[in-house]
Formats: structure tokens, sequence, C-alpha cells
């Protein structure tokens, strides 16, 4: 039997998502505790791979059983056993063919800045304190939707068949202090949505210009697009999938 797993997690203390050896992974660490209470080895499988200090707010996975789960008890069992920075909230029983990672139709993500000294905002957004024009922010992510290959915003050498991701959201909003950059897609490549920031950062500050940031784009060249910021600003969000409502 095939279950998901809903859970969020705070990314500082874990070296990503995926296991590694020699290093606290949030995978490694649910497989351990559902190990554990169900006394038999778990192997789960991540909706995606999150960085090293990257955050969730939504995060899904699945596991198989070979026995019918107390869902609710599971539940209480393992926010009791799992350290503060993770969090489950549901386990849902899906059809055995159902995937966290191919089944995903959209995925959301978040990156948080504050723009003064805020002590309380250090662990989860990036403090950059130079005027950014939103407006101009804003107008390139107008051009995000005009693109599929982002080969430009993707890390070098990774292992992927292609650059090809459909962008459904994109959008900065201020809160006072704060900005929020919102972007959503059918998938991300690898540090995607980092590059994606830094380099709007640069428009934000006059760097580069609109134009400029489309060529960055057509170029599909990762050194003519901005800086990574850091990983501690982004959120994972959100995951759709087409039979979970």
């Amino acid at each position: 039997m095939r279950y998901f797993i809903e859970l969020a997690y705070k990314g500082t203390n874990f070296h990503g998502w995926q296991y590694q050896p020699d290093a606290d992974s949030v995978q490694e660490t649910l497989n351990k505790a559902l190990s554990l209470l169900l006394k038999t080895d778990i192997d789960i499988v991540g909706a995606g791979r999150t960085d090293t200090g990257v955050h969730a707010k939504q995060m899904f996975a699945h596991f198989d059983s070979e026995t019918e789960i107390d869902i609710p008890q599971l539940i209480h069992k393992l926010n009791s056993f799992l350290p503060k920075d993770i969090a489950v909230f549901n386990i849902i029983k899906v059809a055995d063919e159902a995937h966290a990672r191919f089944d995903a139709t959209k995925r959301t993500y978040e990156y948080h800045i504050h723009t003064m000294k805020d002590v309380f905002e250090n662990d989860g957004s990036y403090q950059f304190q130079l005027p950014l024009d939103i407006d101009k922010m804003n107008e390139a992510c107008k051009i995000l939707f005009k693109h599929t290959d982002f080969e430009c915003f993707s890390k070098v050498n990774t292992d992927v068949h292609t650059f090809n991701c459909v962008i459904f959201e994109a959008d900065w909003k201020q809160y006072g202090n704060k900005l929020v950059f919102t972007i959503a897609a059918d998938r991300f490549l690898r540090n995607m949505v980092r590059a994606i920031v830094g380099t709007m950062i640069n428009i934000g500050t006059g760097k580069i210009s609109l134009s400029d940031f489309e060529k960055i784009i057509d170029s599909k060249d990762r050194s003519q697009a901005g800086f990574s910021v850091p990983a501690h600003g982004l959120y994972l969000t959100k995951i759709d999938y087409e039979y979970l409502k």
C-alpha cells in the first residue's frame, strides 16, 4: 500500500532534502522515524529536492507499507518523535502507482527579502537594504512568461534532459519592509529560483535593464545571469496534484 505524507520543515539545520552521507537531511530523518515506528525499513521518495538551508511550508513524499496504517496515530507519533523543525500535517492513502515526484503538476516557491535590519528575520529572509524598483522587477516577471528554456538560471553540470519549464505565476509583493517573490511552474531547475531572484535584484537596483534580462534568458548562459541569493530566504510553499484537492 502506498501513502503520501504531507509535511513542513525549517531547512536551517539540514543539508537539504536528499540523503547525503555524513550530513543530516530531511529525507534521512523521516526514513529513520518511519522505519522505527512502523518496524520495517522505509525509504521515502520526495516530490523534489531542496538545497541546504531551503525551507518547505508544504512538501509531499510517498512511502510503501505492507500493512494498513492507523493514520491519526502515526501522525501523532511522528510529530512527537521528529525534531522540532519537521512537522507532519497529513498521511494519505493513494493508488499504488501514485508518485510524489512525477505526478506533481505545479510547484510554488516564495523568496523573502527584508529591507531593514531585523533580528527576527535572519533565519528565514535575506536582508537587502539597497533601494529596489519593484515595478521594474514585476515587469521582468512578465518576460518570464514568454519563455520556456531557462538554462541561464540553472546550476551548471546538472543531470537533466531538458531546461524547459512552464511558468504559471511570477510576481513581487511588498509588505512594509518585507518583499515576497512568488513563482509557480510545472518544474524547476536546480538553483533556478535563487538565480532568477538575484538577476531581478540587479534589475531593481538598475544594474541591468529589462532588455538585458531578455538577452540573458536567450543566451542560455548561467554566467550571464545574476548572483544566487542565499538559500535561507527560499521556501517551497505548495505542490499540486490532480488527485489531491
